[in-house]
């Protein structure tokens, strides 16, 4: 049996397509990242745009190497929250946008932007996405995913050492000075504002297929 075509999406009486705008949050090395990149691609790139948080961190290519590596990045103040919200408002009023683009070695924004075009589904990923009320207005679903502090941990080590040209020491260091600390006051207690908490261990295919269908039902039917 061939595969069932996906319905387009709904569109109002004025004839605009109803967009969606959903935020996927969770701790460092929750998963959260893989689950928004899957189900971009379970939806299709012309029905769907990814946000991520981590391109809105704020520049600073005006600080030295070494004052920019002190700074605290699992801190709410160290992301352009106000730049991340209008960008959001926008794509979801239907006009395309220019995100930053960050780079993690230097700890600086990088020349030129991501283009993003406004789609039916507007995923909107980070560990802190559903910390800022203002953010989350803009939301039509809210998914949290939660892992264990211990797979977490060792995920963001992989991450670093292989991604990011960080060593061993100075990865623990920044998650025992700022990253467990941040978590715990704020990453975590984001979760209340969740509409579905999902588990960021194993396979998430099942996970994927699920809110794929459950996104065009709302689509649809909302």
């Amino acid at each position: 049996m061939g595969a069932m075509a996906e319905p387009s999406a709904d569109v109002s009486s004025d004839g605009v397509a109803k967009r969606l705008v959903v935020g996927i949050a969770g701790g460092t090395g929750s998963g959260k990242s893989t689950l928004a990149r899957r189900l971009a691609r379970r939806i299709g790139q012309d029905r769907c745009v990814l946000v991520s948080q981590d391109n809105y961190y704020k520049d600073l290519g005006h600080l030295g190497l070494q004052a920019r590596a002190r700074v605290n990045f699992d801190h709410p103040d160290s992301i352009d929250s106000e730049l991340l919200i209008a960008q959001v408002a926008k794509l979801k009023a239907g006009e395309p946008v220019v995100s930053p683009r960050y780079d993690f070695a230097r700890h600086a924004r990088a020349a030129g932007g991501i283009d993003l075009e406004p789609r039916d589904v507007i995923l909107v990923e980070g560990i802190l996405v559903l910390v800022w009320p203002a953010l989350a207005a803009h939301m039509d679903v809210k998914i949290f995913v939660d892992a264990p502090d211990d797979i977490r941990l060792l995920r963001r080590m992989r991450r670093d050492i292989a991604d990011r040209g960080r060593d061993l020491e100075s990865v623990l260091g920044q998650y025992q000075e700022t990253v467990r600390p941040m978590h715990d006051e704020f990453v975590g207690p984001s979760r209340r504002r969740a509409d579905l908490i999902v588990p960021g261990e194993g396979d998430n295919q099942i996970i994927v297929k699920f809110l794929s269908a459950a996104l065009r039902a709302l689509q649809l039917h909302d």
